[in-house]
């Protein structure tokens, strides 16, 4: 863990209200390379309906109350000297971690940071920058139920399976199938067993539920939104505005 510079905070701006319990790590993973978008600048550092993108997600946390930490996983270039930007937000709860050569080395880096007041543990994808504080809502609170939870949206287009030449095998039916997104919460102890029994396995992944799942937890889907998409490709930069633009 590297800590961040020592900056102004914003003090009462971020006060606890009387009740809330701070018991929720988030783990930003922002150790992507980008390439895809053909640009040299980090896509999680580019910006996106006035900001950089990264900076949406760190800011949509931050503002909930019930939040102890969120930890930014940089790639190590930039990890030891951030973007001054990410600092407009609580620095007493931010804090920037290295990535690691796959995402779920990320993700573990980022989990070992955490506090130990942490009891519910959220990871998050940088690339979605417009996520909603209602799928946050309720992603948390599955996660306060005992079980894992996952942003996603149903499967509305129809479905083929090819074969190598491209050759339709089989349609495939939708409807069990949905499109999984970020935030995606857990029991901390959950999410940690998962990476642990991943790293004893070698196995790897670019979803947490998927690790979850492979041990027989039990992982449920909640709503999301179209507004939470990833941008991978340049022309996905011109699209989070337009959706940025929208009501929910």
């Amino acid at each position: 863990m590297i800590p961040p510079p020592v900056v102004a905070s914003r003090g009462e701006g971020f006060r606890v209200p009387d009740g809330v319990v701070r018991d929720v790590g988030v783990v930003i993973v922002a150790g992507g390379s980008g390439r895809r978008t053909g640009s040299e600048e980090l896509k999680q550092f580019r910006w996106v309906s006035g900001k950089p993108a990264l900076l949406h997600s760190v800011q949509a946390f931050m503002a909930r109350p019930d939040v102890a930490v969120v930890v930014v996983v940089l790639p190590k270039a930039y990890a030891a000297d951030p973007p001054p930007w990410l600092f407009q937000c609580d620095v007493d709860r931010l804090l920037v971690s290295v990535g690691g050569s796959e995402r779920h080395e990320s993700v573990v880096n980022g989990l070992e940071d955490l506090p130990e007041e942490v009891s519910v543990t959220v990871v998050h994808d940088a690339a979605r920058p417009l996520v909603t504080d209602d799928t946050i809502d309720r992603v948390i609170a599955e996660a306060r139920r005992g079980h894992g939870a996952i942003a996603a949206l149903p499967v509305v287009d129809t479905l083929k399976e090819v074969d190598e030449h491209g050759h339709i095998v089989r349609t495939v039916d939708r409807a069990r199938l949905w499109r999984a997104q970020t935030p995606q919460a857990f029991p901390r102890l959950m999410l940690e067993e998962a990476h642990i029994a991943a790293r004893r396995d070698g196995i790897g992944a670019t979803d947490d539920a998927a690790l979850c799942e492979r041990l027989g937890k039990t992982v449920v889907v909640v709503r999301g939104s179209e507004r939470a998409m990833k941008i991978t490709e340049e022309a996905d930069f011109a699209r989070a505005e337009a959706l940025s633009m929208l009501a929910e």
